[in-house]
């Protein structure tokens, strides 16, 4: 059994397609406003209702997330792609995974819901597309430069299988018992009934997975490579969802938008999103990736998912998390949303991290 889509642009963009419908749905069925498919907003929701956090307005267990990792699994056994492996410095990688998530957290959206932010005409994700940018770049540069973690090992079957049997386990939770907290207001209470959040989440995990789909690696590999292909799948997703935020009047140009979960502090944007990009190509990819590559195997990347629900409980727990711009509720006057004192020290020191890690861990020493 084939099915590659990764071998023509044409393919690539169809996979990019089919992402954008599958996020234009989840959107139109009840997620977030501007949101629709968020790996890092999804990921601290699931934390909150496992009880990592304390946040009440963003605790649910979204299907979405366990859809993505058991669609990749399912794909890539069915195309004999799976393979269970693991490779080297696994603390390292469970420290990217957290500056991921720290950086999405200040910036409010992993790279996916960037795109789709900017699909919407929110003008702060096209100002941290610029940190992004850059973050990916800093990490190419370190790539040239020798950087390596060391390379992935077959092992034991079992343990590749082991994110997506927890994922099994908390879709269970969820259908089964009332033990997974859930919100009753905020973000976290606005979702797709479960099943459309879940099949669109397979969906969306499987062509993935064909398709390589990275948002940090399209960028990486232009500028190592000078290869558009994996930019051609990002670029679907980009034009379904602007037609769909056309359509249903969804696009509002401008910086403070209520109701969106955005803020318009620049800096703060673009250095949150640079953590993202930097970390993101020192771990292998970007959150998105990270659960497609556990689902087919990946110990070294289940590892790095795991960082990101650390991550997020910590960006909770500590006020990391910025807020987004809203309206008063009694005035109904514009309250602009900001990133916190501790958040942005929090993303300075990722950086700082980031840049130990790139130039300390060399190809030559990780046999």
């Amino acid at each position: 059994m084939n099915f590659n889509l990764s071998d023509s642009k044409k393919k690539l963009a169809l996979a990019g397609v089919v992402c954008g419908l599958v996020a234009a749905a989840l959107a139109y069925f009840g997620n977030p406003a501007n949101m629709a498919i968020c790996i890092a907003c999804f990921v601290r929701d699931t934390a909150g209702a496992l009880g990592m956090h304390q946040a009440d307005t963003v605790q649910y267990a979204r299907p979405e997330i366990i859809g993505i990792v058991l669609g990749a699994f399912a794909i890539s056994a069915a195309t004999k792609e799976y393979r269970s492996t693991a490779g080297s410095s696994p603390m390292i990688r469970f420290v990217l995974g957290m500056v991921i998530m720290i950086g999405s957290l200040v910036f409010l959206g992993c790279p996916l819901r960037m795109v789709i932010r900017m699909s919407a005409g929110d003008l702060n994700a096209w100002v941290a597309l610029i940190g992004f940018i850059l973050g990916v770049a800093t990490g190419a540069f370190a790539l040239k430069k020798g950087f390596s973690l060391g390379r992935a090992h077959e092992t034991q079957k079992s343990s590749g299988v082991v994110l997506p049997a927890i994922m099994v386990g908390i879709l269970l939770l969820a259908l089964c018992t009332t033990l997974l907290k859930s919100s009753e207001a905020g973000p976290g209470s606005m979702h797709a009934p479960i099943i459309i959040s879940l099949i669109g989440g397979l969906i969306f995990g499987a062509f993935a997975q064909k398709s390589r789909m990275c948002f940090a690696g399209s960028i990486r590999d232009v500028i190592l490579m000078k290869n558009f292909d994996l930019l051609t799948v990002i670029a679907g997703l980009f034009v379904v969802m602007l037609i769909y935020n056309i359509a249903t009047g969804n696009f509002v140009l401008g910086f403070d938008t209520p109701g969106i979960i955005a803020h318009s502090e620049h800096l703060w944007n673009i250095l949150g999103m640079y953590a993202v990009g930097f970390a993101a190509v020192l771990a292998g990819g970007c959150p998105l990736r990270q659960l497609v590559l556990a689902g087919q195997g990946s110990s070294d990347s289940a590892v790095t998912v795991l960082g990101l629900f650390f991550g997020a409980a910590l960006c909770h727990n500590l006020g990391l998390a910025s807020s987004g711009t809203a309206l008063n509720a009694e005035t109904g006057d514009v309250v602009a949303g900001a990133a916190t004192p501790a958040g942005k020290v929090a993303v300075i020191i990722c950086i700082i991290v980031c840049f130990i890690i790139a130039f300390t861990n060399k190809r030559e020493s990780a046999k």
